[in-house]
């Protein structure tokens, strides 16, 4: 998976979506996420009626011996420490009825404290840290626990608006039981004075699961001298689903 915002942007929900809202729809008057037109699929989906498990044939396949614990240490693997401000986020994954989804492959990826991806489309006019990556992976334990250790990202200026800026947030994939299944999504940090005015977060119009976006800070999950504690489930069906990017 690649660790940039740039290949998320202008796709999905938060592109083709909502195409024809206009200007002012969105709370708070924020104008709504359209991404950027070149980025938009240029032909219709591959139907796959006919045979739907085809899509698995053509597809990486990840079995849990390819999944490290240390994979979910974002701070290890460099030969330094990275910069900014370590923190633990944990959670569980449950379906709609509040089970426990076990054994689920969780990817994240993410901007660095500074605002920026690592990849070669990231033009942000910021420093990259030869210490940290920006990507991680992990797999549900039994109760369905998710725990990952980073930096706080940093904010960095949305291209596709006028002097706006996204606010720190974290990126999530969620594989099921199939390729077919993925589910993209974004974590965000509570008390960001940057949400109200960010037109992906706006752009999900119940305010109910804009909330649900939202981590809380958890001083259990804390690691004493070392980082700060987010808690965050994911509900992946159900009224209380968290939502998901269509079309990733």
């Amino acid at each position: 998976m690649a660790a940039s915002e740039p290949l998320v942007q202008g796709t999905g929900r938060d592109g083709a979506g909502f195409a024809g809202v206009t200007a002012g729809e969105g709370p708070g008057g924020v104008r709504p996420y359209v991404g950027r037109v070149e980025r938009h699929p240029l032909q219709p989906p591959v139907p796959l009626v006919l045979d739907p498990d085809a899509v698995e044939r053509g597809v990486p396949v990840f079995g849990a011996a390819d999944v490290s614990p240390l994979d979910a240490d974002l701070t290890l693997g460099h030969r330094g420490e990275p910069l900014g401000e370590r923190i633990t986020v944990g959670g569980r994954v449950l379906d709609g009825r509040g089970r426990p989804v076990r054994g689920q492959l969780v990817e994240l990826w993410q901007a660095n404290a500074a605002g920026r991806y690592v990849h070669r489309a990231d033009r942000h006019a910021a420093p990259l840290d030869p210490n940290f990556t920006g990507a991680g992976r992990c797999l549900t334990d039994d109760d369905g626990r998710y725990r990952f250790t980073t930096i706080r990202p940093g904010a960095y200026p949305d291209v596709t608006h006028h002097n706006a800026w996204r606010p720190s947030h974290l990126h999530f994939s969620l594989f099921g039981t199939a390729f077919t299944q993925r589910l993209v999504t974004q974590m965000y940090f509570p008390g960001d004075p940057l949400l109200p005015h960010d037109s992906i977060w706006t752009s999900v119009r119940d305010a109910s699961a804009r909330r649900r976006l939202v981590a809380a800070y958890d001083p259990g999950l804390n690691e004493p001298e070392r980082s700060l504690g987010y808690r965050w489930d994911i509900v992946l069906d159900g009224p209380d689903a968290t939502w998901a990017e269509e079309g990733r």
